[in-house]
């Protein structure tokens, strides 16, 4: 009777210390999760650049109050890296309103969880030189993982670290600082416009890659042919790729698919418009039965993407090269 009365004991002090473990389990579960992203990331210690970035540009109060954020948080590595290739002695070095735009330009206002993100365009907070009102757009590549604009070598990063959950929104950790994307990072970005970009970069000596880099004439409209669109124009016009294009043929189809100074968005199109081009020559607009051009040789293209917003400017999708008069 002894034996079974102490059994019994033992048996209720196991269940007991069960049973406290679980409510620590459940309350360090809750602690993390009622933490707001700027405390979680006050906790990390391989996170007090961003903090310190946060607390300079007057943005961690924001990121303190409820809401529904997620942040791509770069790591201290990541920001002693954009420090150097910026050439600034340290953080304090980095002017207040350049690094708010930088720092913005990594805050989405919704709560995006690794297993919601799919590939394509998102809003951040952030704005560039183009537009006082569109936010800049980012392009999220999802893979085994996922990248943002391209990864490190195109000025974006890559997720180390997610699905940090906060109490007003969510944490990715990333491997680099996000530039504020020019037309060409977005272009380099997309795989569906690598033909669009071998064509900017085919020939070096005009320059357009640089010019659609930059904020000369800027800021740019930029209607972007896909892959699919330079393989049927490559058909069409029978050049057997983009080395059988003679060098002033490619360039001014290229400027023809450009306007200078505006950045004009899907909702500013009316219908017959008249759009003068960087290559001197016009294209009109068409809306009826969806966005549509018409170039200066009667072909028609359809906009099937609109509003990419980039730092110099703004990028339309379209499913056929324009062609101009020769």
């Amino acid at each position: 009777m002894k034996t079974i009365k102490i059994k019994l004991i033992a048996l209720l002090a196991l269940i007991a210390f069960v049973s406290i473990s679980c409510n620590n389990n459940d309350n360090d579960d809750s602690s993390q999760q009622s933490k707001t992203i700027v405390s979680i990331a006050k906790a990390n210690p391989n996170l007090s650049s961003l903090v310190a970035a946060l607390e300079k540009a007057d943005l961690a109060t924001t990121l303190n109050s409820s809401g529904t954020y997620t942040v791509f948080a770069p790591t201290n590595t990541a920001f002693s890296a954009f420090l150097s290739a910026k050439g600034y002695a340290n953080l304090d070095a980095v002017p207040v309103a350049a690094l708010k735009e930088i720092l913005l330009n990594h805050v989405l206002v919704t709560k995006v969880k690794s297993t919601e993100i799919a590939t394509g365009y998102v809003k951040t907070l952030a704005k560039g030189t183009a537009s006082t009102s569109n936010t800049l757009s980012m392009y999220l590549e999802k893979g085994t993982g996922f990248d943002i604009n391209g990864g490190k070598t195109n000025g974006g990063a890559t997720v180390t670290t997610a699905d940090i959950e906060a109490s007003n929104g969510i944490i990715h950790v990333v491997d680099g600082v996000i530039g504020l994307p020019t037309i060409v990072n977005h272009a380099i970005a997309n795989k569906n416009f690598t033909t669009l970009v071998a064509a900017l970069t085919y020939n070096p000596s005009s320059g357009f890659a640089g010019i659609l880099s930059g904020t000369a004439s800027s800021p740019f409209t930029v209607f972007a042919p896909t892959n699919a669109a330079f393989t049927s124009f490559l058909t069409e016009t029978g050049y057997s790729g983009l080395a059988a294009i003679p060098a002033n043929v490619l360039e001014t189809t290229l400027k023809y698919h450009v306007v200078a100074g505006a950045n004009v968005l899907s909702t500013s199109l009316t219908n017959g418009q008249v759009v003068s081009t960087f290559a001197g020559q016009n294209f009109t607009i068409g809306l009826t039965g969806g966005a549509k051009i018409t170039d200066t040789n009667g072909r028609v293209s359809t906009i099937v993407a609109t509003d990419v917003q980039c730092s110099n400017g703004i990028i339309h999708v379209i499913d056929k090269v324009l062609l101009p008069k020769f």
